[in-house]
């Protein structure tokens, strides 16, 4: 399986990092092995000092597909989750100054949180709340209604390039309020109230 992230996909925050909101939609990707496992902590790595945490909505896909059709997308996924897409800051400040690529602060070994995963009918894609509490207190708040792209454009665009494979999970972007984690922190992401998952930090 992969992971395939969307970057800039909220105007919001694109506008809080002082980045361009992109006219196609910005793609990386993480290898497996950067899943967190469940009800395992995130360990702090010594190669970065700035690491944030971006609360993102994740769909897995449920069938094989190269080049859907946008109208056909919606049948490519069953369900939904939230989860973390972890950036060292301080590393991807350092790439883009030299032009270099970034997933050395992207995709590092446990840098995609996953919460558990819940049926998509049971919520309109269009109007999707997430949220994620730092240490008991709301630090991000997000609505599928401000994507730029939403979810059947973004699964058309993707499998022009990249084959979908039944298991593959695409984070579909951050909103405003991302920050540090520090070492001690407790992170909670829900789908309206539901929580779907929580980790600390060590």
């Amino acid at each position: 399986m992969k992971i395939i992230c969307v970057g800039r996909n909220y105007a919001d925050h694109a506008k809080e990092l002082n980045n361009p909101v992109p006219k196609k939609p910005l793609l990386f990707m993480k290898p497996s092995t950067a899943i967190l496992h469940k009800k395992r902590p995130f360990y702090y790595p010594d190669f970065s000092t700035n690491i944030h945490y971006e609360a993102e909505l994740i769909l897995k896909i449920c069938r094989n597909g190269k080049c859907v059709e946008e109208k056909f997308a919606h049948k490519y996924y069953e369900e939904i989750s939230v989860g973390l897409d972890l950036t060292a800051r301080d590393i991807q400040a350092k790439c883009k100054e030299k032009g270099h690529p970034w997933e050395i602060a992207k995709a590092f070994d446990n840098s995609a949180v996953v919460g558990a995963f819940i049926p998509k009918d049971d919520w309109d894609p269009n109007n999707i709340q997430f949220s994620l509490k730092k240490n008991g207190t709301l630090a991000q708040q997000g609505d599928t209604k401000d994507l730029i792209f939403n979810f059947d454009y973004l699964i058309a665009y993707i499998s022009r390039f990249f084959k979908l494979h039944v298991g593959d999970l695409i984070f579909t972007g951050t909103p405003a309020g991302v920050g540090p984690i520090e070492i001690g922190d407790q992170y909670e992401g829900f789908i309206g109230e539901q929580r779907l998952f929580n980790i600390e930090v060590k």
